[in-house]
């Protein structure tokens, strides 16, 4: 190599290891954070689940039953407990990074290891909210149906085309907009199948990729339906999820948190793409990764909420592609190649590193966390054996305290924010009455109304909903308040 590379060269491996220490650093400073935020909403979910609810019918909720299986699958198993969701984090982020170590392999050492450490420290800089969330769930899923699909176009093994289909069929049953992949890759497999084999073999080898990525959804749907809840969730779908929920809280599709983490981020990605795909050899995996960059975006913008999670399999397949290049720049004295892309790390592993510290104390979160441990307090000093409690919340804690204390809602709701968008169509109003009549036939001990609503309002938000705020005025008593949150205790008289 000659003298003027060397320099890069030591700069590389220099930052590298440099995000090697520093996923280490990330993942030990995790090591406590607590269970919080959305988590404990999908952990309150699967546990009613657990005990015979039937979700959505029993439980309303957005999620994809995909979600409750992997809660309730650690809830059975490690229990829901803080330190079970760490290990259960960390394992999956393991999981991740040894998927994008795998697909980069054949550039070399230094780009597997850049992208694994790299994914895993964009991951732990995000702070505990981003534990366990359903976009960086599926990453890995993603992650092995492009790597299977790689494969079987480099070697032809229909095996890989199956274990591939089967991935992102899993990842269909957490995250519906994993079919955008699907139907990509799948137009990939019948167009080179059609060139090599003829339109009968293209037929057939498309149908086994298709047919495994259907088989995860078509056994959630059987399951789905064997429980009670396939009619309340195509209800939820089609009459609140895409006509209502879609649109709200819709934030500017080009608002990004962490923006300046994706400066360095795109221009690696955006040298390694283009110098790869102008290369023989490994174009292949360059087309399919690129692919998935395309993905991660749509999966991004369609969303429309602007919350920093739903970048997250735009990461992993950026982690993947920022030094894919570098070795085979490297070692083809392409100083401008490499020069670039170590100047990217190197400026990513500084403002991830910079995020990370300061996110790893987990300060808000931990604040969070005492709200839900006032709550807890609150509540068991009212309740007897077999009451119940309405929480008039969406991530403050108050169903992340119920969880905690083991105590079940009235009524299926376990956010309030439903009634309070689109209040003059039919759906919500359909919803609010549903909400009262269940809360006329099973009285709470207690009702926590929470002051932050999402995604507006404070406390006087219930006065949009007169029905709830005339039973709160009539049948409970003035409310006890706290920091964050009001306490209605049921009156005793009759």
């Amino acid at each position: 190599m000659s003298g003027s590379l060397r320099p890069i060269s030591a700069a590389s491996v220099l930052v590298v290891a440099g995000f090697g220490a520093l996923t280490a650093l990330l993942a030990w400073r995790s090591s406590t954070w607590p269970l919080i935020h959305d988590v404990a909403l999908m952990h309150y979910a699967a546990w009613r689940i657990g005990e015979g609810a039937a979700p959505y019918r029993d439980v309303f909720d957005m999620n994809q039953p995909g979600t409750y299986l992997i809660h309730l699958a650690v809830l059975r198993t490690l229990g829901g407990g803080d330190l079970a969701w760490r290990l259960v984090d960390l394992a999956w982020l393991a999981a991740t990074a040894g998927a994008i170590a795998a697909f980069a392999a054949p550039w070399g050492a230094l780009a597997s290891a850049a992208g694994a450490f790299v994914f895993a420290t964009y991951h732990l800089a995000g702070g505990a909210w981003q534990a366990g969330q359903r976009d960086y769930f599926v990453c890995v899923l993603l992650l092995l149906g492009a790597l299977g699909v790689a494969r079987w176009l480099e070697g032809g093994r229909l095996t890989a085309l199956m274990w591939s289909g089967a991935a992102l069929g899993a990842g269909l049953t957490v995250k519906p907009h994993v079919v955008l992949l699907v139907g990509a890759l799948g137009a990939i497999v019948a167009v080179t199948a059609a060139r090599g084999c003829g339109v009968a073999t293209a037929a057939g080898v498309t149908a086994v990729f298709l047919g495994s990525a259907a088989a995860a959804p078509l056994a959630v749907v059987v399951w789905l339906a064997a429980v009670g809840g396939l009619g309340a969730w195509y209800e939820i779908v089609t009459g609140y999820l895409i006509p209502l929920y879609s649109r709200l809280g819709r934030t500017s599709s080009w608002s990004v948190y962490r923006w300046h983490a994706w400066i360095p981020i795109a221009l690696g990605v955006t040298v390694s793409l283009a110098y790869g795909l102008l290369r023989r050899g490994a174009r292949a995996r360059y087309l399919i990764a690129g692919l998935g960059v395309a993905y991660g975006i749509v999966h991004y913008v369609a969303q429309g909420k602007g919350w920093e999670y739903h970048l997250d399999p735009l990461a992993a397949f950026a982690a993947l592609l920022i030094a894919a290049a570098l070795p085979a720049a490297l070692a083809a004295r392409r100083r401008l190649v490499a020069g670039t892309l170590v100047v990217s790390l190197g400026a990513l592993l500084i403002l991830l590193g910079a995020k990370g510290l300061e996110a790893s104390s987990a300060e808000f979160w931990w604040a969070r966390y005492a709200t839900v441990r006032a709550v807890e307090t609150d509540l068991r000093e009212r309740l007897a054996p077999g009451d119940t409690v309405q929480v008039l919340d969406t991530t403050g804690g108050g169903i992340h305290a119920l969880f905690r204390l083991g105590v079940r809602e009235p009524t299926r709701f376990i956010y309030d924010f439903h009634f309070f968008h689109d209040e003059e169509t039919a759906v919500i109003q359909a919803l609010r009455a549903e909400f009262i009549r269940d809360l006329d036939a099973h009285p709470p001990r207690v009702i926590v109304l929470f002051e932050r609503g999402w995604p507006g309002g404070g406390y006087d938000r219930v006065e949009r909903f007169p029905a709830l705020a005339a039973r709160l005025r009539e049948r409970y008593q003035p409310p006890l308040t706290r920091a964050g949150y009001r306490l209605y205790a049921k009156r005793n008289d009759s």
